[in-house]
Formats: C-alpha cells, structure tokens, sequence
C-alpha cells in the first residue's frame, strides 16, 4: 500500500518544495526522514484531511499517535509567524515572488 500522492493538494507539495529548498540553503544540520514524517502528518491535517485518513497514510495502529505525537496543530496566528520567519531568512525570494505575482 503505497502513498497516493495524488490526494495532496498542489499547496501541500508546493510547500514541501519549497521547505526542502530552504533547508538546502540553510546552515542547518541534515533533516531525518522522522521530521519529514511528522510533517507530512501535519501538511496532511492542515490540508483539511479527516483524521482517519491520516492515520491510515501514516499507517499507525490507533488515532492517539497519530494526533498527540505526530500532527500539529496549524492556526493562522502560526502560519502568520511561520511566513514572516520565511520571509527574513529569504528576503530576496520573497520580493522576486512579490513581482512576479504583482506582473502576472
């Protein structure tokens, strides 16, 4: 049983490109496929998948695990926070994303 990656939507992988692309960029150490796992749980629940079905792609055995351990909760007040980081560790990105957006 494989993941069907057609049930994510373009927004969940844009945003998995462009995490990967960051972390590439960044000084940081290497990224484990653990934390890849919990945010796959998370883009899954953030894209408005019902918890059940989370549970499923991650294979766990009840939905405790899945909801206490590995799925965080996504507010706007976070994604807010979380944009801004962004945005001040790629300042030239964000105003050539801007433009590009603003010519089109």
């Amino acid at each position: 049983m494989g993941l069907d990656y057609r049930r994510l939507s373009i927004g969940a992988l844009d945003r998995i490109r462009d995490a990967a692309t960051l972390a590439q960029r960044l000084p940081l150490k290497r990224i484990g496929w653990h934390t890849l796992r919990h945010t796959f749980g998370t883009l899954l629940k953030s894209n408005g998948e019902d918890v059940a079905t989370v549970q499923s792609l991650m294979r766990h055995a009840n939905v405790s695990v899945t909801m206490d351990r590995y799925v965080q909760a996504v507010t706007p007040a976070k994604r807010k926070a979380q944009r801004t980081l962004i945005q001040q560790l790629t300042p030239n990105d964000s105003k050539s994303k801007a433009a590009k957006s603003a010519s089109a």
